[in-house]
């Protein structure tokens, strides 16, 4: 297990929100922090503590009259921290390499590989040709649906027809070198992990899976260790002191390198 950091932007701040609050119309979340430091602070607190992998996830639409600025952001938190930070929100074949170039190590994509409820294969054959597998994450965010847990995209409002499941990782694990998996429902709420998601990428030995949702306290990171085998790594988000929650970084840090 290992630690990745996050750095999310929405409306021209770096912010932790609750995930299932999130709604393109008005640009509107419910907010558990909002940091008066910009997303480049972040950063280079990140390349100072040695921390790698981490993601940096514009949370506005192209639409929004805050995209501009929260593109602005993202780029200078990869400017800030050149290698070590992935970018996701709105990436696709004729921007992908721009992010790249501005210093993010790999882009982070859902929305543009899935298209009218489904994977889009000839897109996602397409974003791999651009950039390479090895730079390319998946992020395959999602929802409870029943007994499933269903991959959701622009920025988690909108099911997909797509369930996961270990043939689905097995697919998609061919064009890219991560996946990254946001529990959407608990996303900010820090009160525990999605159990049976957690017990199913635990179950997957494939490609590095980050796991983000819910964990508010050391017993979550725990659990988590447990039911994934020890194969899933972990962002805290809302929880994280940085974040104004009550868990020290340090202190996360060496219980991760355990």
């Amino acid at each position: 297990m290992e630690f990745r950091p996050c750095i999310d932007i929405h409306n021209g701040k770096v912010k932790q929100i609750v995930g299932g609050s999130l709604r393109d119309q008005g640009d509107e979340a419910r907010e558990n922090f909002v940091s008066e430091q910009d997303a480049a602070f972040y950063a280079r607190f990140y390349r100072d503590s040695g921390a790698r992998g981490g993601h940096v996830i514009l949370l506005n639409h192209e639409g929004s009259e805050h995209y501009e600025a929260t593109r602005e952001q993202a780029f200078s938190a990869l400017q800030a921290y050149p290698g070590g930070l992935q970018v996701g929100g709105g990436i696709r074949t004729d921007n992908a390499v721009d992010y790249l170039e501005a210093g993010a190590s790999h882009v982070i994509v859902t929305s543009w590989v899935f298209r009218d409820g489904k994977v889009d294969w000839e897109r996602l054959r397409e974003l791999a040709r651009a950039v390479g597998r090895e730079r390319l994450v998946l992020d395959l965010s999602c929802r409870r649906k029943g007994d499933a847990y269903y991959i959701v995209t622009d920025r988690w409002q909108r099911f997909t027809d797509v369930a996961l499941s270990t043939a689905v990782f097995d697919e998609l694990a061919a064009y890219c070198a991560e996946f990254l998996i946001h529990a959407a429902d608990v996303e900010g709420l820090s009160r525990g992990t999605e159990r049976p998601l957690v017990r199913m990428l635990g179950d997957w030995d494939g490609i590095p899976v980050t796991y983000a949702g819910g964990v508010g306290s050391f017993e979550d990171l725990r659990e988590l260790k447990e039911l994934g085998r020890g194969r899933l790594n972990v962002t805290v988000g809302s929880a994280l002191d940085l974040f104004g929650g009550p868990l020290n970084y340090k202190e996360i840090m060496k219980f991760i390198a355990q």
